[in-house]
């Protein structure tokens, strides 16, 4: 039953990458709504659930928050490491680094296959735990499929690469479940991921996405984008709860 929802999952995240693809001449619309995504995807799914996995402490701060900080900061130390090397070999200083992108897009992926297991696992503990994680993997991986695509594409990577990644993203769910076929994920070290993940994606929403949005068009219409992403995943959420 894990697998079959999780192709359910599959589909939305397609259905997420595609409407990316399509709006391109709205691109500031797009990234407004990237960003908005984001930042609900952190604030209000992943790290309340890193924080409720991951419950030990490391000198008086949950360690779900450490790794929260962590990946912020090593999002931020990789990118300045990869535009100093870009420097070296002659690109401008505002020319985005490929790489970045489809690291970012890696750690999509990687999320996306934790939501399989998490699938795989409810499904595991009982049916009606199965349901209410189900909806939040399917509902949200729109927004996966979404930023996915969006992260890909933005730092200068071509079309293929980005429906490359894209398509991982969508497979994800689906070997994740299917793994739970095989072994159960611990559930600290999950909530430790999902901590590291969420500093990751808050620093490429906050320093990246959202300031690319508001660069050319700093218009209402960006903001209310970024504000309905926020409220969509606040819907989502309490939705599966």
């Amino acid at each position: 039953m894990a697998v079959i929802v999780a192709l359910g999952a599959f589909l939305m995240t397609l259905l997420g990458g595609w409407t990316a693809q399509r709006v391109t001449d709205r691109r500031h619309l797009v990234l407004g709504l990237a960003g908005g995504l984001m930042l609900g995807v952190v604030g209000l799914d992943l790290l309340p659930e890193a924080l409720h996995a991951a419950g030990s402490e490391v000198f008086g701060v949950p360690l779900a928050l450490l790794l929260f900080v962590a990946g912020f900061l090593v999002a931020h130390v990789v990118e300045r490491l990869l535009a100093v090397r870009q420097a070296a070999h002659g690109a401008e200083n505002d020319v985005r680094v490929p790489q970045v992108g489809l690291t970012a897009a890696a750690a999509m992926v990687a999320h996306s296959l934790a939501d399989g297991v998490a699938l795989g696992a409810a499904f595991q503990v009982g049916g009606g735990m199965g349901v209410a994680v189900a909806l939040a993997v399917i509902t949200h991986d729109f927004a996966d499929g979404f930023n996915t695509y969006t992260l890909t594409s933005l730092y200068g990577n071509d079309r293929r690469k980005a429906l490359l990644m894209l398509f991982a993203d969508a497979a994800a769910p689906v070997v994740g479940a299917a793994s739970t076929l095989l072994f159960t994920l611990p559930e600290e070290p999950l909530g430790a991921y999902l901590g590291f993940f969420g500093g990751l994606l808050l620093y490429l929403a906050a320093a990246e996405i959202l300031p690319e949005a508001h660069h050319k068009h700093p218009a209402l219409s960006t903001l209310m984008c970024t504000v309905g992403g926020v409220a969509g995943i606040w819907l989502v959420v309490g939705i599966a709860e």
